[in-house]
This record gives C-alpha cells, sequence and structure tokens, in this order.
C-alpha cells in the first residue's frame, strides 16, 4: 500500500514539475525578448535618453552671412540678442503651467501668445520621437535688454528656460532696399517636414534676397553641451568636466557665406530719395552687363520690422493697404508702356520696311480708320515728320499710321525680341512675364486687327509690360542689341572673404535670337538720335532734363489708367489719384556711349515729362556725381602712387 500510494505521488509530481518548468522556460523566453528589445533593438534610443537625462543640449546659431553692395558697404549683418526657449523634459504638470504663467508675467504675454506656447510644450511632449521633449524650443524671439535682466533675476525660479544668445538681422538701409533685401520668419511646420535642419521657432529667409538664396546665407548650427540635475539646472564645472568628454561640450556654429551685390547703395538711396510718387518703380542697370545699380519698389516695408514675429494687426495693415506694399512693382506688377513703347514700333517698321530713316508721314492731329478717329497729343498735328522726330516730338499719329501698315504681329515679333511678355530670368525670384498679344490669340470681339496694332504702336490697348522688362528693352537700344539677362548678385564670397562663386553678364536666350536683337545698326542708330532729341533738343518732350555737362538720352510715356466705377466708394482725393494717368520715363546715359539705364514708373503721375522724367534726372546726375568722384579719387591714388616711387628712387 505505501509502495503504491509513493507511486501516485510521484505520476501526480510529474506534470507539476513539467508544468513549473514550462512556466520558467516561458518567463526565461520573455526576458530574453524583452532584453532583446531594449539592449538591441531599442538601446541606442535609451542610452540616449538616459544621457539626455543629465544632459542638456543647447543649440549655438549660426551667423548669417553678410549682405553688401558692390564697393563692399554693408547693407545686411546680425546684431547681438536673445532667444527664450524652454525645454520640456524639465518642467512638468504643475511646474510648467507656473513657469508659463511666470514667463507671462515678465515678458508680458498676450493670451494668444500663452496658447501658443503651451501648444508648442504639448507637440513636443506628445511626439513620437520621446527625444524630443529633451530638445529646446523657442518661445519668444529677441527680447528687449530689460526683459533679459528680468529673466537673469528670476532664473532660479525658471529652471527649464534659457535665454539663448542669437544673432538677429540688421538692415542698415531698411525700406530703401525691402523689396531686394525681403526679410526673416519664423519656419512653418511644412517647411520643416522637407527641412529637417530647421527647428521649431528659426527664422528662414522671405522674399528677395534672403529667400532666394537661404541656402547660402544660412549656415551650420552649433550645439553645445551641459550636465544638469533632474530641474534642467547647470552643474558645477568639475561636475561638467567628469560627464560631458571636452570634445562633445561645444560644438561651433559655421557662418553662413556672403553676397556681394551689384546694387550701388549710394545709387540706391538717391533713386528713394527721388521718386516723389505714393506707388511706382525705379530701375537702374548697367547698359552693358545687365547688374543693377538700383531697384525702388514703393511703397515698400521696413525689413527689421517684418523680420521675426510680426503681431497679426501689423500684417492685417500691410495686407489690406490699397497700394499693396508687399508687391514688388519692379517686376511683378505690369502697366502700359505708352509711349516708350514707340522704340518697338520704329525699329519694326525700319526692319520690315514699311518706312526707312528719311521717309515722312503726315500728321494733321489725328489718325483716321473708317468710322473711328485716333487723336494725336498735339491737335494741330506735327505736319511731316521722319522717325527721329516722331520721337523726339512723341507724334502719336505717326505711329498709328505705321502700326497700321505694320500690322499687330510683327510689332509683338519685335517685342519679344526685346525682352517683353516672358520672364527675364531675374535672380530675385518669381515675376510676371506681361502681355505682348498676337492675332490668333485675340477675341475677335474686342476690335478688329487694324485697331489692335493701332493701340499697340503707342503702347496701349492689350500690352503690358514690367519695369524690369523696359530696362533690358532699352538697354539693348543703347547697347547696340545685346538683350541681358537682369543680375543683382556679382559674387558670392565665404566668411574668410575668398570668392566662392563669381557671376559673369549672361545674355537672355529666351528671346529666341541668342539674346540678340537680331537688328541692323542703322535702325538703331536712327532711334538712338530720336531718343537723344527728345532730351537734348528744342522741341524734345524731355527738354527741360537737358544737363550742361553730360547728353542723355530717353522717353517719355503717359500710359492711360481703366477708368474707375461711380460704385466704388472712394474719398474724393483717392479717387482724383487713382484716375490720372502712369507716368514713364526710359533712359540710359551717356547718350554716346551708354554705361546705365535709368527707368521710372510713377502710378497714377500724370504726365511722364512732369511725373517720371524729373526723377531720371536726379538719378543720373547722382551717378555723374560719383563717376567724377571716382576718376578724382583715381587720379589722387596715381598721383600718390608716383610720388612715392620718385621718392624711392
Amino acid at each position: 500500500m505505501l509502495i503504491r500510494r509513493d507511486a501516485d505521488d510521484i505520476r501526480e509530481i510529474r506534470p507539476r514539475a513539467a508544468l513549473g518548468a514550462l512556466v520558467v522556460l516561458c518567463a526565461m523566453l520573455v526576458l530574453v525578448v524583452r532584453l532583446y528589445q531594449l539592449q538591441i533593438l531599442r538601446g541606442e534610443e535609451y542610452v540616449t535618453q538616459s544621457i539626455s537625462n543629465y544632459r542638456k543640449s543647447l543649440f549655438v546659431p549660426a551667423d548669417r552671412g553678410m549682405i553688401k553692395d558692390r564697393n563692399g558697404h554693408t547693407l545686411v549683418d546680425n546684431r547681438p540678442s536673445f532667444d527664450v526657449f524652454i525645454t520640456p523634459a524639465f518642467c512638468k504638470g504643475k511646474e510648467r503651467d507656473e513657469i508659463i504663467a511666470k514667463l507671462s508675467s515678465l515678458l508680458q504675454f498676450t493670451p494668444e501668445d500663452v496658447e501658443k506656447v503651451k501648444l508648442d510644450y504639448q507637440k513636443s511632449w506628445l511626439s513620437k520621437d520621446r527625444l524630443e521633449r529633451f530638445k529646446p524650443f523657442l518661445v519668444e524671439l529677441d527680447i528687449p535688454r530689460d526683459q533679459v535682466d528680468l529673466l537673469e533675476a528670476h532664473k532660479t525660479e525658471l529652471s527649464c528656460v534659457d535665454l539663448i544668445p542669437s544673432p538677429h538681422r540688421n538692415y542698415h538701409s531698411a525700406a530703401a532696399l525691402g523689396h531686394v533685401l525681403g526679410y526673416m520668419s519664423e519656419v512653418t511646420p511644412d517647411e520643416m517636414d522637407d527641412h529637417p535642419e530647421y527647428r521649431r521657432g528659426q527664422t528662414i529667409g522671405r522674399r528677395g534676397l534672403e529667400r532666394r538664396w537661404e541656402k547660402e546665407l544660412r549656415g551650420e548650427d552649433g550645439h553645445e553641451n551641459i550636465a544638469v540635475d533632474a530641474k534642467g539646472r547647470k552643474l558645477d564645472k568639475e561636475t561638467n568636466e567628469l560627464l560631458i568628454p571636452e570634445n562633445e561640450r561645444l560644438i561651433p556654429a559655421t557662418p553662413g557665406n556672403n553676397l556681394v551685390l551689384s546694387i550701388d547703395e549710394r545709387l540706391q538711396l538717391a533713386a528713394d530719395a527721388a521718386f516723389p510718387g505714393r506707388a511706382g518703380a525705379v530701375v537702374v542697370m548697367e547698359a552693358k552687363t545687365g547688374f543693377l545699380l538700383a531697384m525702388v519698389s514703393r511703397p515698400s516695408f521696413d525689413p527689421n520690422k517684418m523680420s521675426g514675429r510680426m503681431r497679426r494687426v501689423d500684417y492685417q495693415k500691410l495686407d489690406e493697404d490699397p497700394l499693396k506694399p508687399m508687391l514688388n512693382r519692379v517686376m511683378n506688377e505690369n502697366y502700359h508702356p505708352g509711349s516708350t513703347f514707340k522704340v518697338v514700333t520704329s525699329l519694326a517698321g525700319l526692319e520690315k520696311g514699311a518706312i526707312n530713316p528719311q521717309s515722312t508721314i503726315f500728321c494733321n492731329g489725328g489718325y483716321t480708320m473708317g468710322n473711328h478717329r485716333w487723336r494725336c497729343d498735339k491737335p494741330s498735328g506735327h505736319g511731316s515728320l521722319d522717325v527721329k522726330h516722331a520721337i523726339q516730338y512723341s507724334c502719336d499719329a505717326f505711329f498709328y499710321a505705321l502700326g497700321d501698315r505694320l500690322g499687330l504681329d510683327l510689332i509683338s515679333d519685335m517685342a519679344h525680341r526685346m525682352g517683353f511678355g516672358q520672364p527675364t530670368g531675374f535672380d530675385l525670384g518669381r515675376e510676371i512675364p506681361g502681355v505682348i498679344p498676337e492675332l490668333k490669340l485675340l477675341n475677335p470681339n474686342t476690335g478688329s486687327p487694324k485697331s489692335h496694332a493701332i493701340n499697340a504702336s503707342i503702347g496701349q490697348g492689350e500690352i503690358n509690360v514690367t519695369p524690369l522688362q523696359q530696362a533690358i528693352a532699352y538697354a539693348a537700344i543703347a547697347n547696340g542689341g545685346t538683350v541681358w539677362k537682369p543680375q543683382i548678385v556679382r559674387r558670392i564670397e565665404a566668411p574668410d572673404g575668398h570668392v566662392l562663386r563669381d557671376f559673369q553678364p549672361e545674355r537672355d536666350l529666351a528671346n529666341g535670337h541668342d539674346g540678340r536683337l537680331d537688328v541692323k545698326e542703322s535702325s538703331l542708330a536712327v532711334v538712338r538720335a530720336g531718343l537723344a532729341a527728345v532730351i537734348n533738343e528744342p522741341g524734345g518732350t524731355a527738354f527741360r532734363q537737358k544737363l550742361p555737362d553730360l547728353k542723355w538720352a530717353g522717353k517719355t510715356g503717359t500710359a492711360q489708367v481703366v477708368t474707375l466705377g461711380g460704385k466704388q466708394k472712394l474719398d474724393p482725393t483717392t479717387q482724383a489719384y487713382l484716375s490720372r494717368d502712369h507716368a514713364w520715363f526710359a533712359s540710359y546715359a551717356p547718350a554716346d556711349d551708354p554705361e546705365i539705364v535709368v527707368i521710372v514708373i510713377n502710378e497714377h503721375g500724370g504726365w511722364g515729362a512732369e511725373g517720371a522724367a524729373p526723377v531720371a534726372n536726379k538719378i543720373v546726375q547722382t551717378w555723374y556725381q560719383m563717376k567724377k568722384e571716382e576718376t578724382a579719387a583715381g587720379a589722387a591714388a596715381a598721383a600718390l602712387a608716383a610720388a612715392a616711387k620718385m621718392a624711392v628712387q
């Protein structure tokens, strides 16, 4: 009986032992799998996270590259400032709310600011990447000095808050170069998705050169690693040296590259000061290279105010301004060119044999076709005129007749050769192409083919051009037929000053003629003679702009605007302003060997001879004075060098 009971007990124990072994085996398997997950699959992550518990990494912002004018004068550099950051991992729950409330009081946050900080905190804390909570995020950009002192005084109460020295853009010429330079603003979430090198709260270039050359200007941020306690407070020097290897304590930032422009700051400021209108544009360009010397778009904006975090109410004010200060009128607005377009009709007529330099057309005060009469600016008529004098007096009737002979497509073909009707390829960003009509694309209900050609002959009707296109076209006339691609950056320099990239003049190959007008020099000579007579001979529409010591050439233009409807609710002053014609003046100097082209469009400025030509006059005089000073300085330097050489001998 005893033996049988022992046997039964043994049979009962064996299944229990097997079950126990299975449990132990399963537990061991779970442990092995868990160890594999912790040490192999996610080992690196947990090591990094454990390091982050005692190590705080503060980024060191890179100095953004400077922007200089052609003479090396600084247009944009960086000024020292402080940004405020929070590291979520070092302030949680109730402590988080207390710190945000404290910051709100010290930095005078609005309720909207507080909500943004809380939202950014949540984004960091709830990120799929658990290490994101150890990365500081921006709370406030570029705080004033008194707020810096306040935060320093309360830093023991703000353990997870860091003041990081950050360079911020300093625009020297401000609004005068707003559309050229652009501005900086906070990077968007979409941009961070596309460019992971950006952090939330960092700024990125907007508009102008800041946007176009973002990659060259930006540089590469560094970072500083410090040892901290559980509250994020920096530990003593010895502990820092013990916990953080020397080669990991500071990774220095790499500054961005510098841009050297073709813009001349002195000429730019002179052009901005000379422009009298509420809205319009000025372009000054080298006739023989296509490089811009000055570029004004009015109204403008102050990049210093735009950069960083701008209040919504300020953005709204800019957005609702009827004059559209954010619109770059040089390249993103187009206008009827008016009589400045007569050079296109003249070249088309000379090249196609519709006229020759000696042939004349009689002006009796207008041009009649069927039952419609187009009036000339001089009701009594100019009499018989050749091309030169038709340009000099700006006789509409002459060009009405010539346009009728040519037809719209021949005028349009010459316009395209000169750079109208397509983007110029300017290296500053997006631009509009303007409008050069072709018969096959016109709505037949808008008028007969002849009427379209007649209107186009004097720059009205369907034709629209940008001020930048005008500069390209008049440069081609001035320089003998080269259609340049406009440029504004001369070279890119490394922070130490050595040249990384040097830009050379480029022809605009988009005109279908290999960057050439492809016209006879004799045709250009006739047009140039007419443009010189406009300023330098009695009866010229800009004769009052004649200079005693410099012969220059140009063409006035007065472009009609759309008549305002009675339904618009405008005050009488604004109504009167918006009803006036646009004033144009397209010019170059000197007349005999052109070096610069000056284009002025004064929106609602009235007659071109009064609303635009005087602006170009002041700019040309400034340029000429600068030339004389450069020549004198060069002569003085040469004399000193010669004297020094003689002294040595």
